[in-house]
């Protein structure tokens, strides 16, 4: 089995998932299918695919053979990561209260608009809350579901799935530290760090490489290298994640510019300019708390930016990204990988960590 278009092949396992579901759905009330069904569009409507695709490449890498047998079963193992992710998205959108995700509403947003518009009892915000978290639950579940029946052998399976099971918890921790760091108010670069890699370089890059090793059955050099090059580029990725949730192309990232802003995320970009205004006792920190976590207007958002731009912070978060790029792929070059395999990775890195969305 040849994949020629991984997204495309990923979109067409995880459709064929959801079809798989329709009937039981069904059974439980044709309202819940209805419910589902937004889901369903949630996850095929777009995404890049980044951590099915690093899961594929790292059991490229590490021997599998995508004409084998096995490749089939392999890559609805994959894809089974995109639930993971939709369950993630969900729900991180219901805590950050984002109105948009991809230029659409997002999931709570849908199911309160749909309250309204049916002129339903009670509070549609409320309702928007309650069917958000239920279908990110669903979600989480149905990974599970994905990974346990994509036909892997007994051997396989019994590798990936402390993988897979770490994986959940890293992820759901790191969402926990995101909501607490923002709440304590913690400034610093180490629990900025410590959420990145755990909120995002976990799920994204890291573990997905590693379930990947670990359905090829990969020797620990491999496993050890993979895990450090990707939690090195799991890391850059969020930090471009972070840069672009204050200076993104809101056409581009389908996010309203600032949206990081007000939101009051901590995260590495804001740590550094707040440190280095503290140090210069500069007014651009007070500015900067102060317009944290407020509705703020477009020309208050640009203000905030020209004070990060000023105080060096973008500068020093580029940089930051840059060197754990080039760590990252120093350790999967000191590694016996599949050389084509390394070098889709190596091209897949630079694509995560230098892109505009």
């Amino acid at each position: 089995m040849i994949v020629p278009a991984l997204p495309e092949a990923v979109a067409a396992e995880l459709s064929s998932f959801f079809d798989s579901r329709r009937a039981s759905t069904t059974r439980v009330d044709p309202l819940f299918c209805s419910a589902v069904a937004e889901l369903e569009r949630f996850v095929l409507r777009g995404g890049k695919r980044v951590r099915p695709a690093f899961a594929w490449w790292g059991w490229r890498g590490a021997g599998g053979d995508p004409s084998g047998t096995d490749a089939p079963a392999v890559l609805r193992a994959c894809a089974a990561l995109e639930l993971i992710q939709a369950c993630a998205l969900v729900h991180d959108d219901l805590m950050d209260a984002s109105a948009t995700r991809r230029g659409h509403p997002t999931v709570h947003v849908a199911f309160a608009r749909h309250h309204q518009e049916q002129g339903w009892r009670g509070d549609s915000d409320r309702f928007g809350l309650a069917a958000s978290v239920l279908l990110g639950d669903l979600a989480l579940a149905w990974a599970d579901d994905m990974l346990r029946g994509a036909g892997l052998g007994a051997p396989a399976l019994q590798r990936c799935v402390p993988v897979w099971e770490a994986m959940r918890t890293e992820v759901l921790g790191g969402q926990y530290l995101d909501v607490l760091t923002e709440v304590r108010g913690d400034e610093s670069p180490e629990a900025a760090l410590r959420t990145a890699r755990f909120k995002t370089a976990a799920y994204t890059v890291e573990r997905p490489l590693h379930l990947g090793a670990a359905l090829a059955g990969a020797p620990e050099d491999v496993v050890d290298a993979y895990r450090a090059f990707g939690t090195d580029v799991g890391v850059a990725f969020q930090l471009r994640d972070d840069l672009l949730g204050v200076f993104g192309d809101p056409a581009v990232t389908g996010k309203p510019a600032g949206d990081d802003l007000r939101e009051g995320k901590r995260t590495l970009l804001l740590s550094f300019a707040l440190r280095t205004a503290d140090e210069k006792d500069s007014p651009a920190g007070a500015a900067l708390r102060s317009g944290l976590g407020r509705d703020l207007e477009p020309s208050e958002v640009d203000e905030l930016r020209e004070h990060l731009v000023q105080l060096g912070a973008v500068t020093a978060v580029e940089h930051r990204i840059a060197e754990l790029t080039q760590r990252g792929l120093a350790a999967l070059d000191a590694a016996p990988v599949e050389p084509t395999a390394r070098a889709e990775l190596h091209a897949m890195a630079r694509a995560a960590t230098e892109r505009t969305s």
